[in-house]
């Protein structure tokens, strides 16, 4: 009797299916030092206790998108150990701060099915919630993966696609408990630039880049218990090339917007996210944003802002699509996402 797992093919999930996922993780302050040596993260909220208590927050929280990784990672041996491709995210909220001494578990709903014209793979739909040891709601998100069918000679299910929001509302957003920005301290986050200081429609450079060594994006990928193949395993694909797990591009770019978003603290909201083009280890990162848009909140000196996140390995920066709508070549990323920043 086989007691290796070889992961699950299209075939094997159905509408409703719930999976729940395998090793829960506690965290402690250990994940945020080596989330900030991965990346040049530095945003002032999770960097520091004290800034986070001046905030209302009991202490400084874990990287909202190392949450997010945490929890993706344990999704993949039952999700996308077998995907071709990661498609995309919707709906994703952050609804409680991970804290030091949580531990997460992760859950998976089956919410679409639809296999591809070829019959060689099929679309998987899930909903992913991420809960801890209290079993409150820390984040939930909503991504679909193209994931290869092991018997050709199956028919195909009956196809459903969920209907998504295109995008979330200021008003579905989750503000943390306790968050008051009327206090803020701007020298210390390290820019005076606050929520009225952003136009929708602006665009920034982040000017700054990172190139990506093999080990880092190994070693981060480990970190979060991602076990798909493509990232570690080098004869996996025909090139003999490891791909870069496409969260250590978005806590790349993230962790880039600094320059000229140091104030766009905590991630509140995922709206629709693209992994535009493969990544490889030799590729310096670039990112800029812009401002898609804003609104008010009801806590005190707390106000929400919309952003395009793109990340690319090079060409002039606001350059996204070409004339026939495609990403351009060197688009990494293309990330859609609500942000909390003092007013």
């Amino acid at each position: 009797m086989a007691k290796t797992n070889p992961g699950r093919f299209f075939e094997h999930y159905r509408l409703g299916q719930v999976i729940e996922h395998a090793v829960p993780r506690t965290v402690s302050g250990g994940e945020r030092a080596l989330y900030h040596a991965l990346y040049p993260a530095r945003h002032a909220l999770y960097s520091s206790d004290e800034f986070a208590r001046a905030c209302g927050l009991p202490a400084a929280p874990l990287d909202d998108l190392a949450a997010f990784h945490l929890v993706f990672g344990k999704t993949v041996p039952d999700v996308s150990l077998n995907a071709v491709a990661n498609l995309g995210y919707a709906e994703g909220r952050w609804h409680h701060p991970v804290m030091p001494g949580d531990t997460l578990r992760a859950r998976s709903t089956v919410i679409g099915l639809k296999q591809t014209s070829s019959g060689g793979s099929g679309v998987v739909y899930v909903r992913t919630e991420g809960r801890n040891q209290r079993d409150d709601l820390v984040l939930d998100y909503v991504r679909w993966v193209l994931v290869r069918k092991q018997d050709q000679g199956l028919p195909a299910p009956d196809p459903v696609v969920p209907d998504l929001k295109p995008a979330l509302q200021a008003a579905d957003l989750v503000i943390p408990q306790g968050l008051d920005f009327s206090a803020y301290d701007f020298a210390q986050a390290g820019e005076p630039h606050r929520w009225g200081d952003y136009a929708v429609g602006e665009t920034i450079d982040h000017v700054d880049g990172v190139t990506i060594e093999e080990a880092e994006h190994m070693l981060a990928t480990r970190l979060w218990q991602n076990t798909a193949k493509v990232h570690f395993d080098a004869t996996f694909r025909e090139d003999g090339r490891r791909l870069i797990y496409g969260g250590h591009v978005m806590s790349l770019a993230r962790a880039l917007s600094f320059n000229g978003l140091a104030n766009a603290q905590m991630i509140v909201g995922l709206n629709g996210g693209a992994h535009a083009n493969p990544c490889f280890a030799g590729t310096t990162v670039r990112a800029w944003s812009e401002v898609l848009d804003k609104a008010e909140t009801k806590a005190p000196g707390v106000g929400a802002i919309r952003l395009r996140l793109v990340a690319t390995s090079g060409g002039a920066p606001f350059e996204l699509r070409g004339e026939d709508g495609r990403y351009l070549p060197h688009v990494l990323l293309d990330l859609d996402y609500w942000a909390l920043m003092p007013l």
